[in-house]
């Protein structure tokens, strides 16, 4: 068959013939990311705006509802009573009279004495809490905590934005101390290993009925065990398949919306010089070069029923085969391989016509090559069952917290349609866009745009799993990728896909099982 004529379409995309050999990935090739953000702390004066010290411990001003003296009305001057004048001229005032002064004063004192005490007593102490962050710098947040901080004067909050290299052990390491966060951002992924340092949130502040009606039903499936609920989601992300406009448009193509679609525009979009490839279709195949290859093919074993707690069988065959494909030099829509630029890099410079990323991705592209027009749409999917990605971040309250109430107190201000709406704005004013709601009734909102409305579209279906790359958390999801890259690593070296797959899913039930999410002693895969 010639190389350069595309064969008719399988009747299902991932059944594709394993084809042997391949190239032998130089994994040297990924490139690096923008350097860590800087770690920075907002310091909020506590009590709010405009106020530089905390509230006085008393004061002469009676309390709401307390006059001075309780028997004079607020608001009317006390009159000195007349003082009589003795018949025989004297100046010396009566016993009786002076008794009634005396005993006007004692109660004066008396009342005075019960108006501080009341105030000290009804008056809050001041505590201070602390918020760790990753991705917002600290102007964005300083409004909406300043705010926060008006409106309860009694709690101060100083966030901090941490870099998220090592996030997660630094995270643990501080509250297993004692001196950790009060309130703190974790993966979706996380809570299998976080699971002594996550309080529980309280039913005073939402309940699972509450939380499953207003988050997509992936949050509920990632964060809330029975009755618990281990966070709360302030933003929902996955992958979305971004196009380059010009080229598809040179091309006379259409975004493709199935795996299929996929096949038939690869041909079209791909420009060699030779063997070379100088424009590629699409980033699918290898390991090094691509960033995100581990939530891609998680989400493409999903698609066709492949379990990723056990990856062996056909399903997860075809899968693997698939993929590869597209970075195997014999086959027909060979399109990509370990030579090129990383992926998000090959896209901003026009190289490679589609690639699949979560949304921030936009940020970095735009950077990169403002003038590129690009647009993001849901990813492709197989007939008759549509599985999409989800890979996201959450916030929690410290199971060590020194104040739980304000901490959770802080975390139901943060997280309301209020507060999540300003902070979008926001966010918006110093980049494309903001975190894409997690909350379904403000995601509506999104739906029409050209680079977020996809993620808000894919939400109700989305899935997650321990594969989501860029965690950095040296952890599940570290460690689960590693045994998936040496899959594919392998297959492109000329391995055959059942013993790859095999020594894959050993590997997968060793890390779930060290984080309790299967039994130590469970068969290995067949």
């Amino acid at each position: 068959m010639d190389p350069n004529d595309t064969p008719p379409p399988p009747s299902s995309p991932f059944q594709a013939p394993f084809q042997e050999g391949g190239v032998v990935l130089d994994q040297s090739k990924t490139a690096e990311a923008s350097g860590p953000p800087i770690q920075e702390t907002v310091v909020i004066p506590a009590g709010g705006a405009g106020t530089s010290s905390p509230p006085p411990q008393g004061g002469s001003t009676a309390p709401s509802g307390v006059p001075e003296n309780p028997f004079i009305p607020q608001g009317v001057a006390a009159e000195t009573p007349p003082v009589p004048v003795a018949s025989g001229g004297g100046s010396s005032l009566p016993k009786r009279i002076l008794m009634i002064l005396v005993f006007l004063v004692l109660i004066g004192g008396v009342a005075v004495g019960a108006k501080f005490m009341l105030g000290a007593v009804s008056r809050p102490k001041l505590v201070t809490i602390s918020y760790w962050g990753l991705w917002e710098d600290s102007p964005v947040l300083e409004s909406v905590l300043r705010d926060f901080e008006a409106k309860n004067p009694h709690i101060h909050v100083i966030y901090t934005r941490q870099s998220p290299q090592q996030y997660r052990q630094r995270l643990q390491a501080a509250i297993d101390r004692g001196d950790g966060p009060d309130v703190f951002r974790f993966h979706n992924t996380w809570v299998a290993m976080l699971r002594t340092e996550l309080a529980k949130v309280p039913a005073t502040v939402i309940t699972p009925a509450a939380f499953a009606s207003t988050y997509y039903k992936v949050a509920s499936a990632d964060l809330v065990a029975g009755s618990a609920i281990y966070g709360i989601p302030m933003e929902i992300d996955g992958l979305g398949l971004y196009y380059n406009e010009d080229l598809f448009s040179a091309a006379g193509v259409s975004p493709p919306q199935t795996w299929e679609d996929v096949l038939n525009v690869v041909p079209k979009l791909t420009v060699k010089d030779g063997s070379t490839i100088t424009t590629s279709a699409i980033a699918l195949g290898t390991t090094g070069n691509i960033e995100n290859y581990s939530d891609i093919l998680a989400t493409m074993m999903m698609q066709n029923g492949a379990s990723l707690a056990q990856p062996t069988g056909k399903e997860a065959e075809e899968t693997l085969i698939f993929y590869h494909k597209f970075s195997d030099p014999a086959d027909p829509v060979y399109t990509w391989n370990d030579t090129l630029d990383n992926s998000i890099y090959a896209f901003a410079t026009g190289k490679v016509a589609m690639i699949m990323a979560p949304s921030w991705r936009a940020f970095d592209i735009k950077q990169i090559n403002p003038n590129l027009h690009f647009k993001i749409v849901p990813i492709p999917q197989l007939p008759g069952n549509t599985v999409t990605w989800a890979s996201y971040w959450a916030e929690g309250v410290s199971a060590k917290s020194k104040n739980p109430d304000a901490a959770w107190q802080f975390l139901q201000y943060l997280t309301s349609a209020d507060v999540e709406t300003k902070l979008y704005t926001q966010e918006s004013q110093e980049r494309l866009f903001g975190e894409p709601y997690a909350r379904v009734d403000l995601g509506r909102s999104l739906l029409s745009d050209p680079l977020v409305g996809a993620y808000i579209s894919q939400a109700q279906t989305a899935k997650s799993f321990p594969l989501a790359s860029r965690t950095f958390d040296d952890g599940i999801n570290d460690q689960l990728i590693k045994y998936l890259g040496d899959a594919v690593n392998g297959l492109s070296q000329g391995s055959a896909p059942t013993a790859v797959l095999q020594t894959a899913a050993a590997g997968f039930q060793q890390v779930l099982a060290k984080y309790g999410l299967v039994s130590a002693t469970a068969p290995p895969p067949q």
